[in-house]
């Protein structure tokens, strides 16, 4: 247990969600024959209640390093005055998290009252001054710590987007937040903009394909998602990427860490011959459908941050008519792109609105496509080189974009007041 509580505090470090050392520093318990705890800590013994009072065997505390901190620390205070929840819209959140309860004492009790409804809970306490202490993201595990870190992690992408989301809403209504302008101008420093056109090369040489046998398919599907990973395009437990070979889809099994793949992929016949799918990433049918459509031999699908955010961008007063403006992510009715990449909507499975029906087409006129508030699936004819470094044009064309629109929104709000 002590190896897998430092395992997952080095991975939240490693995925700029905390540091080292101070009060960012991550804080993982275990419970095997004895409780054990990655570092010591003053929170500790309100935390070991909570192992006391629910059935877990591991809990992950982070206060969040910036600009997350900030970030979680704005829309939780709002959400203090208002419901006591944040509710993000992205895809990830709206199927497992649903929304995000907080709370203003670090007490067990109130711990284990939201814990015991949801997977996680942010605390936002004020110290004897009356200042902000930042906020803390508690999320427990009942087999490991693994599934702590992947609640933490996902509900720092979610506050992620929704703010950035919001932020773009209200300059696109004319509207002026002091305080969200004042968040927005401390994360600046974190979301520089890139050249247009330049794409960052990998930290490592991909393979290049065509290959010739399964286990050069399954070593470059590992080398890709741990590239992917490293590039912040996706945390590590979503995600997914298939590789087709000699009438086989290889496919990252649901919940693997695209870091992690080695013994996490799953072989699945193309004629269906085999029940091997069954463990098989929940968007199979999608990878499949793209493979007999476009006859590509490569999938990537990742989460950037700044692509689920503009996916999820409409005009407020097109969105106040829409008749579908409470299923944005299932039945968006306009055809809508950044540049020449098209955004569909779509949820994951097969039913009428799944991934299978809406995403393959989309693929006729592109080799990236976004996914409304969920992520990008790019392909390669025959191997991860040219989906990754399309997956990283996208990402960075859409965080240019936003940040052009940000700043042109602002210049015609200052203006409008002045007039």
């Amino acid at each position: 247990m002590d190896d897998l509580v430092q395992k997952y505090a080095d991975k939240l470090i490693h995925a700029g969600l905390a540091t080292a050392r101070g009060a960012n520093a991550p804080l993982i318990g275990g419970k095997d024959q004895a409780l054990v705890w990655n570092r010591t800590a003053r929170e500790i013994p309100v935390l070991t209640s909570v192992f006391d009072r629910l059935a877990i065997n591991s809990l992950v505390f982070l206060r969040p390093a910036p600009p997350y901190d900030r970030i979680i620390g704005f829309l939780a205070e709002r959400a203090l005055k208002t419901t006591g929840r944040i509710t993000p819209t992205d895809c990830e959140t709206r199927t497992f998290l649903h929304d995000l309860p907080v709370a203003d004492q670090f007490t067990a009790q109130g711990m284990v009252q939201d814990l015991s409804r949801r997977k996680t809970v942010i605390i936002l306490t004020k110290d004897r001054r009356g200042q902000s202490r930042g906020p803390a993201v508690i999320a427990p595990g009942t087999v490991t710590p693994e599934q702590g870190f992947v609640h933490v992690s996902s509900v720092c992408f979610a506050c992620f987007v929704k703010f950035f989301s919001d932020y773009l809403t209200e300059l696109k209504t004319g509207h002026t937040d002091p305080e969200m302008d004042a968040v927005y101008q401390q994360t600046l420093p974190f979301l520089e903009a890139s050249q247009p056109g330049t794409v960052s090369p990998p930290s490592f040489s991909l393979m290049s394909g065509p290959f010739t046998d399964e286990a050069k398919a399954t070593a470059a599907m590992s080398q890709a998602g741990k590239q992917v990973v490293a590039d912040g395009l996706v945390d590590s437990y979503f995600g997914n990427i298939s590789c087709c070979l000699n009438h086989t889809l290889y496919i990252s099994q649901t919940g693997a860490a695209l870091d992690e793949l080695e013994g996490c992929i799953d072989p699945v016949p193309l004629d269906g011959s085999s029940s091997a799918g069954i463990t098989a990433s929940s968007e199979l049918s999608a990878h499949l459908e793209i493979i007999a459509r476009t006859g590509c031999r490569a999938i990537l699908h990742g989460h950037p941050r700044f692509s689920v955010i503009l996916s999820m961008d409409c005009d407020p007063d097109q969105k106040a008519c829409c008749p579908f403006n409470t299923r944005c992510h299932t039945h968006c009715p306009v055809p809508r792109h950044i540049k020449n990449i098209p955004i569909v909507p779509g949820e994951v499975g097969t039913g009428p609105f799944g991934l299978c029906h809406t995403l393959p087409k989309a693929f006729d006129t592109s080799d990236t496509v976004i996914v409304y508030g969920h992520g990008v699936f790019a392909t390669g004819d025959v191997d991860f080189i040219p989906a990754f470094s399309h997956m990283t044009a996208v990402e960075t064309l859409c965080k240019n974009h936003y940040l052009e629109q940000v700043k042109q929104l602002t210049q015609r709000t200052k203006k409008s007041e002045l007039s």
